[in-house]
C-alpha cells in the first residue's frame, strides 16, 4: 500500500479510510521497454486512486517514470502489466475526455488563437452550429484573459499567452481528467505564478480531475490536494502520497505564513533529496 502523509503529520504513514470507488484508478501498472541489453523497467507495481474533482501533482528525480505513468492516462502509452482504469473502464487510447496541456504549448504556429482552439472543439463536436462553436472559443478564451487577442498566432504572443491559449484549448472541450506536464516550467516567476493563480480559479470554476507533473514543490503546496512522490527509476513507484491541508480558495501569502507550510515542504525534499537523492536532479 502506498505510504500516505496525514494532515499535519509528515511522515506518518496510515491506511486510508474506506470510500467510494475512485474515479481513475491505476492498479499494479508496469512499464517495461526491451533493449539490446534486456528489458528496462520504467514503472513497477505503481498503484493510485483518484477521485473525482480532484487536483494531484506529480513529483519526482528525472528518469522516474512521471511521464510515462501520465501519458498511460492520457492513452498514449499502455502499461505492460497491470490497468489504468478511468470510471470502471480500461484506458487503451486518447480520447476528449482526457486532455493533455504540454510544457511547449503545441500550438499550430500558423493558425491563431481563435483558430487553434476551434480546431478541437470542432473535432470533438463537428455537429454543433457554427455559432455555438465560436461561442465556446470565444468564452474560453475570455476566461483566460486573452479575448482581445484571438486573432493574434502563437509567434506572437507571450510563453505565458501561449500557455493561457493550450489551457483553453483543453477546457474547451470539457475534460475528465486534464493532464498538465509541468505546463509552467519554461516560463518567468512573475508569469509563472500568475498562470498558477489563474488556474486555480479555473479549476474551482470547472472542477474537472488534474493531474499535473511538477518539479517546484511550492507549485504542489500551493495548488494540490494532494503530492504523488516517486522513488527513482528503474523500476520505480509511487512513494509517498502526501495530503495537502490548505482550505481553499487559496491565498499565496496566507499559506506561507502557515508553519505547516514549511514542515510539508521539508518534508518533501527530505523525500527528493535524502531519502531519494539523485545525482540528475530535474
Amino acid at each position: 500500500m502506498t505510504n500516505r502523509t496525514t494532515l499535519g503529520q509528515p511522515g506518518k504513514g496510515v491506511k486510508d479510510a474506506p470510500r467510494r470507488e475512485s474515479f481513475l484508478q491505476i492498479n499494479d501498472v508496469s512499464k517495461v521497454y526491451p533493449t539490446k541489453n534486456g528489458p528496462f523497467t520504467v514503472l513497477d507495481g505503481v498503484n493510485l486512486n483518484v477521485n473525482e474533482g480532484d487536483f494531484l501533482c506529480v513529483i519526482g528525480h528525472s528518469g522516474c517514470g512521471k511521464s510515462t505513468l501520465l501519458n498511460m492516462v492520457s492513452g498514449f502509452n499502455h502499461p505492460t502489466s497491470g490497468q489504468v482504469l478511468l470510471e470502471g473502464q480500461p484506458i487503451t487510447k486518447p480520447g476528449p475526455d482526457r486532455m493533455v496541456v504540454f510544457q511547449n504549448y503545441a500550438l499550430l504556429p500558423w493558425r491563431t488563437a481563435f483558430e487553434n482552439i476551434y480546431i478541437a472543439v470542432n473535432a470533438v463536436w463537428p455537429n454543433k452550429s457554427e455559432a455555438e462553436k465560436n461561442a465556446i472559443v470565444k468564452d474560453n478564451l475570455t476566461m483566460v484573459g486573452l479575448a482581445d487577442a484571438m486573432d493574434k498566432k502563437p509567434l506572437q504572443m507571450s510563453g505565458g499567452m501561449r500557455q493561457r491559449v493550450s489551457i483553453a484549448r483543453a477546457l474547451s472541450i470539457r475534460p475528465k481528467v486534464l493532464i498538465l506536464d509541468e505546463p509552467f516550467g519554461a516560463l518567468d516567476a512573475i508569469t509563472k505564478e500568475e498562470l498558477q493563480e489563474e488556474l486555480l480559479k479555473i479549476w474551482e470554476d470547472n472542477r474537472c480531475t488534474i493531474l499535473m507533473i511538477t518539479h517546484d514543490i511550492d507549485e504542489a503546496l500551493f495548488l494540490a490536494d494532494k503530492l504523488v512522490m516517486m522513488t527513482n527509476g528503474p523500476h520505480a513507484k509511487i512513494g509517498e502520497v502526501m495530503d495537502i491541508p490548505f482550505p481553499r480558495p487559496r491565498d499565496r501569502g496566507r499559506i506561507m505564513d502557515d508553519p505547516l507550510y514549511y514542515k510539508l515542504r521539508n518534508h518533501a525534499l527530505d523525500f527528493l533529496f535524502n531519502r531519494f537523492a539523485h545525482d540528475d536532479v530535474g
